[in-house]
């Protein structure tokens, strides 16, 4: 590694970049001087940035906390970490959970890699944020209905079904989304910087409707409380905050707006002669990309099942996965993308421009050289062209300039 890159380096960003690896690496300051053969003192001087790291120190660290060097030296904006963000609001709950701060770590990432991946390919994501909402004043359930008709009405997405959700919200709104796993007691984490903007992450390993609701629930944390990062668990034995109260309120009216909801509902009542049967709702819960349970609840809450619906299937031994294979709804597909598809085309872009290496490119989509290769050429055909009889697949430069206006 040449000297001078480290130079250029703010010695503060650095330092807390090799912090926040030492700690999700869950290894003590002490420990990692004696591996890397310095003084404790000296460690803590480089992790405040008051002593700069030297090439060979940073090469031994990065193999020590199992990063490539690059992941240190390579993005050149000063961004404020996530994990320290998480650490504030959250401090009872890191200490005693050290996966909390490797999920929150690799949203910084992910973060990081996508806005290094949009300065080489010189494409800045639009942000379309509107103001923060204040939930001041009003009951979390009414302002959440509020804020949820106000925020649909602002997308032009009217009253209908979600099913594409996360696409809006990156692309008409501008927010990063990230699916990754994480430990299965976490649904979603969300924080937010002037630089890296709103970012999300999701439990790729939790079921399609958890995940939809997880993905409403943080972009509620989003849109009222842009600069206070936000843990959300399954279940909420931590702390059930007025803030939390409200996200879960948003999720539920901006997955299920009432207008719709009750318009299909009434729909689905007038073409059956047996009125509103379990494979009704079952079908309804797959439109909406919501759980059973929650769509039974919410129409109970619309007074079109009777109250305690859900209750009493629950007593009866009611069991979700039996119906929904029964009526073919496959309600855990595999997740498409776990990555941004932008954030995929950037990477793909840099590479063609050469500005990626191989071992690059595949180290910024997670995956090893044989796969980044491989999503490199579907990258390439994913476009068709229409010819007198079908389709045939055409192989597109990516990188190539067009004189648009």
């Amino acid at each position: 590694m040449e000297k001078h890159i480290l130079e250029q380096l703010d010695p503060r960003v650095l330092g807390g970049r090799i912090q926040d690896a030492r700690r999700a690496r869950g290894l003590t300051q002490q420990a990692v001087a004696d591996r890397l053969g310095v003084a404790r003192t000296t460690l803590v001087a480089i992790e405040k940035g008051e002593r700069r790291i030297l090439p060979d120190e940073l090469i031994k660290l990065a193999a020590i906390y199992g990063r490539p060097v690059s992941e240190f030296v390579a993005k050149q904006v000063v961004v404020e970490g996530f994990v320290p963000q998480f650490r504030a609001s959250w401090k009872e709950v890191f200490v005693e959970d050290s996966e909390l701060e490797e999920s929150a770590g690799e949203l910084q990432r992910l973060a990081e890699d996508y806005l290094e991946l949009e300065r080489l390919c010189n494409m800045p994501l639009v942000r379309a944020y509107p103001p923060p909402y204040d939930i001041s004043g009003a009951s979390a359930e009414q302002i959440a209905e509020e804020i949820a008709t106000a925020e649909r009405n602002r997308l032009g997405i009217g009253d209908g079904p979600l099913s594409n959700l996360r696409e809006r919200l990156e692309n008409d709104v501008g927010l990063r989304i990230f699916y990754f796993p994480m430990e299965s007691r976490i649904a979603g984490l969300f924080a937010y910087n002037d630089v890296l903007g709103g970012c999300i992450g999701i439990n790729s390993g939790h079921p399609r409707d958890r995940r939809h609701w997880s993905l409403a629930h943080e972009c509620g944390h989003f849109l009222t409380g842009r600069y206070q990062s936000e843990i959300t668990f399954l279940s909420e034995k931590k702390r059930v905050s007025a803030r939390e109260r409200f996200a879960d309120s948003f999720a539920k009216h901006f997955l299920m707006p009432a207008s719709g909801l009750n318009r299909r509902f009434t729909e689905m009542h007038r073409s059956s002669e047996r009125g509103i049967t379990l494979a009704h709702v079952c079908t309804l819960a797959d439109l909406y990309q919501v759980s059973v349970q929650a769509l039974v609840l919410r129409l109970e809450e619309l007074r079109r099942l009777p109250s305690g619906t859900w209750e009493r299937l629950e007593a009866e031994g009611f069991k979700v996965r039996s119906p929904q294979q029964l009526l073919g709804i496959d309600a855990n597909p595999p997740i498409k993308h776990l990555l941004p598809q932008r954030y995929v085309d950037l990477a793909i872009l840099a590479y063609h421009q050469g500005k990626l290496s191989e071992g690059q490119l595949a180290r910024i989509l997670r995956t090893d050289r044989v796969a980044a290769r491989m999503q490199v050429e579907r990258a390439s055909r994913r476009f068709n062209e229409e010819g007198e009889e079908n389709f045939t697949s055409i192989d597109l430069d990516l990188a190539a300039q067009l004189d648009g206006k």
